[in-house]
């Protein structure tokens, strides 16, 4: 079989200069199951990659993108996009200034030349229902010399569920330039069972500014200057990805493509709007050391995030306090290892529904959740979308009906949760 390579690229601009920094990176294409011809290994690409790129930049400028080493910058801007620098600057689309694309009639199109209603939809309402993304042009973000990072580690023996409590009020509303990420997972300690909470964290400034912000608003966190690093943020990208020599090795390691080790895995999302009480996450602990390997993600918002108008992309859950991240990752082959670990997360899932928002129970888009509604592209095909389509898109998900009723009026770019064209009228007697 003849196979064709798209030309794919992100195209970098400084935000303090008007000359382009190139940032050549393939592109995931989600669609290219559809097009005879295309081979989508050809064009599977990682963000991280692009992070190494940026330090043609001479440590001045970033990119708010993903910390996670293996994902893909196509589907990764196309559903946002979000990262480590969310509350400081926002999303990963917020910084997408063109795009091409391929649509159902086999044109290339850029920003101009596809409409405002189309470059808006694939900026957070997923490539895959509108077309073959072939590259972005994005913009760069001012970063200082020096970022911090740190990690700290508490059980429930050691006032986990205090800290826990205070990072909810602390977290979402501290300075921009602090990301906490708090992440709960079962363990044992001493043959006890109990679950630890780390807070991992990037603050773009010197070690004495967060040390003296943390220890006014979050004393029960312990942070300690040992827990601490200072470095530049190009070698952050590498400590968050697991690198624990950081600020030894060049970023060129960035470049490195090897697959990720993963074998299997099931994600699921939630969204957070009232901080959740003591009992409330007593109750949570319990449930997740019944779950066992299931962790959880709090990713707190609040900053930038919660200054940009819920419309302004198709991602409508700016305003929330935090996103939870339910993750159950495992490496035993076999269905019956698949349906237990399934049916594990599906529960704790279930446990966790008073705590978050409610009519719709919103998700994220990129953590692609086929729990929540599959579409059959039958005649009831808008009814079905509308299940899981309001819960990724809220009211968002009417204007992108309705941008791909007018660019892909046969439903031609179509997966189990794509988005629908309108449903046409029955003809009157």
């Amino acid at each position: 079989m003849t196979t064709t390579a798209f030309p794919t690229s992100l195209t970098a601009l400084s935000s303090s200069s008007t000359c382009p920094i190139s940032v050549t990176s393939p592109l995931i294409c989600p669609t290219t199951a559809a097009l005879p011809g295309l081979e989508p290994a050809l064009l599977s690409a990682r963000f991280i990659t692009t992070f190494g790129r940026t330090a043609k930049t001479h440590g001045t400028h970033g990119f708010p993108a993903g910390v996670c080493p293996t994902v893909g910058a196509g589907g990764h801007i196309s559903g946002g996009g979000y990262g480590n620098m969310i509350r400081k600057y926002g999303l990963s689309v917020d910084y997408v200034t063109d795009a091409k694309i391929v649509d159902v009639n086999g044109r290339i199109l850029d920003r101009k030349s596809m409409g405002e209603d189309l470059f808006w939809a694939i900026g957070g309402g997923g490539g895959a229902s509108f077309g073959v993304i072939l590259s972005f042009k994005i913009k760069l973000v001012p970063v200082p010399p020096r970022v911090t990072v740190f990690r700290v580690e508490k059980t429930l023996e050691e006032n986990a569920l205090d800290m826990v409590h205070k990072w909810q009020f602390v977290a979402p509303k501290t300075s921009p330039d602090l990301f906490m990420r708090l992440m709960l997972q079962p363990v044992t300690r001493n043959t006890t069972q109990t679950v630890r909470a780390s807070v991992v964290a990037l603050f773009l400034g010197k070690q004495s500014d967060l040390m003296s912000l943390l220890t006014k608003e979050f004393p029960e966190l312990g942070l300690k200057q040992d827990n601490c690093t200072e470095m530049t943020w190009i070698q952050s990208v590498m400590w968050w990805a697991n690198n624990d020599n950081a600020t030894v090795i060049k970023p060129e390691i960035l470049l490195d493509r090897n697959p990720d080790s993963a074998s299997f895995l099931k994600r699921k999302s939630d969204y957070v709007e009232t901080e959740i009480s003591k009992d409330g996450l007593d109750f949570l602990f319990k449930k997740l050391m019944e779950a066992g390997k299931l962790g959880l993600v709090f990713n707190p918002y609040g900053g930038k995030m919660s200054e940009v108008a819920t419309t302004a992309t198709p991602f409508p859950h700016r305003k929330r306090l935090f996103k939870v991240q339910h993750s159950m990752n495992w490496k035993d082959p076999g269905t019956e290892a698949e349906s237990s670990f399934m049916e594990k997360t599906r529960s704790f899932y279930s446990y966790m529904a008073p705590f978050v928002t409610k009519n719709p129970r919103h998700t994220y888009l990129n953590y692609r959740d086929l729990d929540i509604g599959i579409n059959s592209h039958g005649p009831n095909s808008y009814r079905e979308a509308e299940v899981y389509g309001r819960k990724y898109f809220g009211e968002n998900f009417d204007r992108l009906v309705k941008v791909k009723t007018a660019v892909d009026p046969e439903n031609f770019f179509r997966d189990e949760q794509s988005i629908p064209t309108l449903p046409t009228k029955p003809a009157s007697s």
